[in-house]
């Protein structure tokens, strides 16, 4: 009798993931798509690009304006999408 050593498909992605990407590739996807709910859709429909390396989200938005306005939330815009993720991964907010 042959036995399979089953496993949840997520769970396969995951591991994939954690071995090629790091293991902190799945909590900064989750970072990134939770830009929308932390700014709400009318700052989202204004972000250009939004990216995340070594701690640091990158944000680009299309008005100066905005990119002003972000500015002075950058520390509860962090707080928020941390809480999100469960853990401290964005330490700093880059705007452009």
């Amino acid at each position: 009798m042959i036995y399979y050593d089953v496993k949840p498909l997520g769970d396969l992605i995951k591991a994939f993931y954690e071995q090629h990407r790091g293991p902190e590739y799945l909590d900064e996807v989750k970072v990134v798509e939770s830009w929308p709910k932390v700014v709400g859709p009318f700052i989202a429909s204004h972000t250009i690009d939004l990216s995340i390396k070594e701690g640091r989200l990158f944000v680009r938005v299309d008005s100066d304006a905005l990119r002003n306005e972000l500015s002075y939330s950058k520390s509860l815009l962090m707080k928020n999408l941390n809480e999100i993720v469960g853990k401290e991964m964005v330490k700093e907010i880059v705007l452009n």
